[in-house]
């Protein structure tokens, strides 16, 4: 499956891919067969926000081999545009991480899990395996010094063990900029960011139920539990990006 046989949506000089949840497997997967260095981004309000501020993450994403949706508000900011997507094209990383390990205990492909505080990532590889016993996989927590010798320390284990793909979830914009300081000297095949995956997976951050999450209200349910961390991410950060949308002029399509 090439990326070509995607469709591409630019919003606010930033692009992401028309492409459903199972295309998004297939494509890691392969690619994680591959002696290619690959990255899949994704884009949400937040990283849409992200990007039009800050130049490099803006590039981060246009240079990314495929970047996936995971957020209801930049469907409709697209649609607002004159694009034409539907929820199939929006996947968020907790509904489909089992299928994900599936696809790779079944196609012989590793998965490396660095992300979460300590204790998260062996909570996830246990759920993983249990449904993927024959899952290769193995994690280290996110919390550690990016940069000097623990940085160095945390890549060789990494080395060691080769992954086909390299789930990194710091957040954003640290996970991506780690991935841009460090690729070269990852020996990994597909470099996928996704943020606080393993937290909701594992019920360690609560997500909200599935009647809000269904309906794109999942941001609602963050705010309602933790209002002092994430009000100004939801209440201003989505009522810019809808102000930026309605402010860029509507494309030919």
């Amino acid at each position: 499956m090439n990326v070509k046989s995607f469709d591409e949506v630019v919003l606010l000089q930033t692009r992401f891919h028309k492409v459903t949840v199972q295309e998004l497997i297939e494509y890691v997967v392969k690619n994680a067969k591959i002696e290619k260095k690959t990255i899949v981004g994704n884009v949400n309000v937040r990283a849409m926000n992200f990007a039009y501020e800050l130049p490099w993450y803006r590039d981060f994403l246009n240079n990314a081999d495929l970047v996936f949706c995971d957020g209801f508000g930049v469907l409709l900011g697209a649609n607002l545009q004159g694009y034409s997507l539907q929820s199939i094209h929006r996947m968020t990383c907790p509904d489909y991480i089992e299928n994900l390990a599936l696809a790779c205990e079944q196609q012989d492909v590793s998965m490396f899990l660095l992300a979460g505080k300590p204790g998260v990532v062996d909570q996830a590889i246990a759920k993983l395996t249990a449904i993927a016993p024959n899952l290769k996989i193995q994690g280290h927590h996110g919390y550690f010094d990016k940069s000097g010798a623990e940085n160095d320390s945390v890549i060789s284990q990494i080395n060691k063990f080769k992954p086909g793909i390299l789930y990194v979830g710091f957040g954003m914009p640290s996970q991506e900029r780690w991935i841009l300081d460090n690729i070269n000297q990852i020996e990994a095949r597909v470099f996928l960011p996704l943020g606080a995956c393993l937290d909701f997976y594992t019920g360690s951050v609560y997500r909200g139920s599935l009647w809000l999450t269904d309906r794109g209200l999942e941001w609602l349910s963050r705010l309602i539990t933790e209002p002092r961390r994430l009000w100004k991410r939801y209440l201003i950060g989505n009522s810019l990006f809808f102000y930026r949308v309605f402010a860029q002029t509507k494309p030919d399509k």
